[in-house]
């Protein structure tokens, strides 16, 4: 039985994506809560495993050798991850690059862009349609490239669920925030839904939801909080 590895988690998208992949590959935890908004994130103790002073993070009790190891980046955790459990990952080398494409431009994409829309569009002490409209336009952009590639496929890489799937799905499930549409992207509207069903997909999502302090995605609310929504 591997032993549980460490989680260095809030719960925002990035953090979403390894507490998902944990919950869909089975594999035991234990959450390490790093408070963001207090600045837990600058502790001493955790930058000695997340140097970026960023989460998520994770401490592999199990790593390579029988070692423990520590990881940052959510990336690289997904790749670790998939590669030590042999799931999420394609069947051959040719599925493998596919995954990593569509993983890096969640990365250098979806991820930055969306997170300063949000920052613009909800959080930023000045209004500033500029950098509003910037961010805006480059997030629909991005989801009609998705749109198009979910047109062809089931999920993001083909006919499989992969790592990319799980780095995609947390940052586009907030859609509304980042004041787009789906009307127009049907196909994304399909494969969020489709997520939406997956008893992983709903666990790592809902971990320490209470602690959220955005509860605007009304999906969300819905599923996660039930009632309460």
């Amino acid at each position: 039985m591997q032993d549980p590895l460490e989680l260095y988690y809030w719960p925002t998208p990035n953090g979403w994506k390894v507490s998902i992949a944990l919950e869909e590959m089975s594999l035991p935890y234990r959450t390490m809560l790093i408070n963001i908004s207090k600045g837990d994130q600058f502790a001493p103790e955790f930058l000695k495993i997340a140097p970026n002073n960023r989460m998520p993070a994770i401490i592999d009790p199990e790593g390579p050798g029988g070692a423990p190891i520590s990881i940052f980046e959510s990336g690289a955790i997904l790749q670790y991850l998939a590669r030590k459990t042999g799931q999420f990952y394609g069947r051959t080398e040719r599925d493998r690059v596919a995954v990593d494409q569509w993983l890096m431009w969640q990365m250098g994409g979806v991820g930055p862009m969306a997170g300063q829309a949000h920052h613009f569009l909800k959080y930023a002490p000045e209004d500033l349609p500029y950098a509003k409209e910037r961010y805006r336009s480059e997030v629909a952009r991005l989801y009609a490239v998705l749109d198009r590639q979910l047109a062809k496929n089931e999920y993001v890489t083909g006919a499989d669920y992969t790592i990319a799937d799980m780095a995609i799905w947390p940052w586009a499930s907030l859609w509304e925030g980042q004041e787009q549409t789906l009307d127009d992207k049907p196909n994304l509207a399909r494969w969020l839904d489709m997520l939406w069903e997956r008893p992983g997909v709903i666990a790592g999502r809902s971990l320490h939801a209470d602690l959220r302090a955005d509860r605007s995605d009304s999906k969300a609310q819905q599923i996660i909080f039930g009632n309460e929504a």
